[in-house]
């Protein structure tokens, strides 16, 4: 409400007698539209929900255990059967509670999904009641645009369809950057951008006007889609396809260890879920995320690792299996493996 406070901070701060700390879910849109801000004398840190290792620690997972797993990650070693169950059965418990903070916190201590649920709802309801606060003209389309990420990232499409926003014809991505903008910055939605041409680095290629967006926790997201049913998630029902659950797991994770979201999509040879760079190998890595028992099929990763123009050293598969293998440049591994990413 008040950005100049920001500016007042620098001078308190060079006072030199307290240590200031600014914070609250709108900071970030805060930041992005404050023109004076103290360059060299804030500390911006972006705060997450709890990724899947931080949930691991915090169901009491010591961290020799995870870093030995770190080390089987970095050799490519699957883990044994009964270790890849009980890491599949923590990750269904991390698909149905996500990692906000009070969520995890109420699940530890009642193990009830009911109590987790309604706190999943009340911190959906707050962000979209915080968006129609902060732009009144445009709290509708905030809302729109919000409430619209769950049935988007369920179409075979995932990416946002402009004139569904407000059902109007002619409208542009252009006529909605200021709430795409508050979502993104506001940290609710996270954003992948389209690349058509994958160059290292990709930010070079990227396209503003094709994206999708996901929401920043699994827990709601699974709240949303099942309500208290649990046995979407624990049983694997063959009539549930759990394929945006699994991305947004993926979206969330690579966010969170400070990674740029990209996707590729070309008209004639298909889309391909995640793209990173890789600053080792000065290359682009793709990533595929799959949630069934069909894993090993994925035309337009393969189209994509073996065109000689984007000069790809390695791809990623991630789904259920336990087993690790590689089959040309593309390496098959467990979902729960995206923690190390």
């Amino acid at each position: 409400a008040y950005p100049h406070l920001l500016t007042l901070l620098k001078f308190l701060s060079q006072d030199n007698r307290f240590t200031y700390i600014a914070s609250g879910s709108l900071l970030g849109v805060t930041l992005s539209q404050t023109t004076s801000i103290p360059m060299g004398s804030i500390q911006k840190i972006q705060m997450y929900p709890l990724d899947f290792e931080e949930f691991l620690y915090a169901n009491g997972m010591n961290e020799f255990v995870i870093s030995t797993l770190r080390n089987k990650f970095n050799h490519l070693e699957e883990l044994d059967e009964s270790m890849h169950n009980k890491m599949m059965d923590l990750f269904k418990k991390y698909l149905l509670v996500g990692g906000m903070p009070d969520a995890v916190n109420t699940y530890l201590s009642e193990k009830n999904i009911v109590s987790v649920r309604n706190i999943q709802a009340e911190i959906h309801e707050y962000y979209a009641s915080d968006a129609s606060k902060y732009s009144l003209e445009n709290k509708l389309k905030i809302s729109r645009i919000y409430d619209l990420i769950p049935s988007n990232i369920e179409n075979k499409k995932k990416r946002v369809v402009v004139k569904n926003i407000e059902g109007k014809r002619g409208k542009t991505f252009n006529d909605y950057q200021e709430e795409f903008e508050y979502l993104v910055s506001a940290g609710i939605a996270l954003n992948v951008q389209a690349i058509s041409n994958p160059k290292f680095p990709l930010i070079e290629s990227a396209s503003k006007n094709l994206i999708k967006l996901y929401l920043n926790d699994v827990g709601i997201l699974t709240g949303i889609l099942y309500g208290n049913n649990i046995n979407a998630i624990l049983d694997d029902q063959k009539s549930i396809n759990l394929g945006s659950v699994y991305e947004t797991i993926a979206a969330s994770e690579l966010k969170a260890h400070g990674k740029k979201l990209y996707y590729y999509d070309n008209r004639n040879k298909g889309e391909v879920d995640f793209l990173i760079d890789d600053y080792d190998s000065l290359s682009v890595v793709p990533i595929e995320v799959k949630s069934g028992k069909d894993y090993t099929v994925h035309s337009a990763l393969n189209n994509f690792v073996n065109n000689n123009d984007y000069h790809i050293q390695k791809g990623y598969v991630v789904s259920n299996e336990r087993t690790i293998r590689q089959k040309g440049k593309i390496i098959y591994l467990p979902i729960y493996y995206t923690m190390f990413f």
